[in-house]
């Protein structure tokens, strides 16, 4: 079965970075978009980033564009996230996700059918 285990999660300052990583098996990685989203207390899981099966397209929701990066090693089954010039507003719990799907931007909490068990990102003032 597919599975996803994230890493690199922590406690930051503000404007610091952290780079997120995602390890995928149970699956043809170079087949499936990947993503990440992310929930902080009291709130709904949100879209953070998605990339393409071959990575050549990015997206990125406005909260974070122009911070952070997504990546994909398609050799490593792996998915990356550096984020930079971290906010205490980023804190969350961060997901990666997986499907099939064609468009990034299809790519939402409703479409996506496999999770990790999520990495705390916690960015104190």
């Amino acid at each position: 079965q597919v599975q996803l285990a994230e890493s690199g999660g922590g406690l930051v300052q503000a404007g610091g970075s952290l780079r997120l990583s995602c390890a995928a098996s149970g699956l043809t990685f170079s087949s499936y978009t990947m993503g990440w989203f992310r929930q902080a207390p009291g709130k709904d899981r949100e879209f953070v980033s998605a990339i393409s099966r071959s990575g050549n397209t990015t997206y990125y929701a406005d909260s974070v564009k122009g911070r952070s990066t997504i990546s994909r090693d398609n050799a490593k089954n792996t998915v990356y996230l550096q984020m930079n010039s971290l906010k205490p507003e980023d804190t969350a719990v961060y997901y990666c996700a997986t499907d099939n799907l064609e468009l990034l931007s299809d790519f939402g909490v409703h479409a996506v059918s496999y999770w990790g068990q999520g990495t705390q990102v916690t960015v104190a003032s």
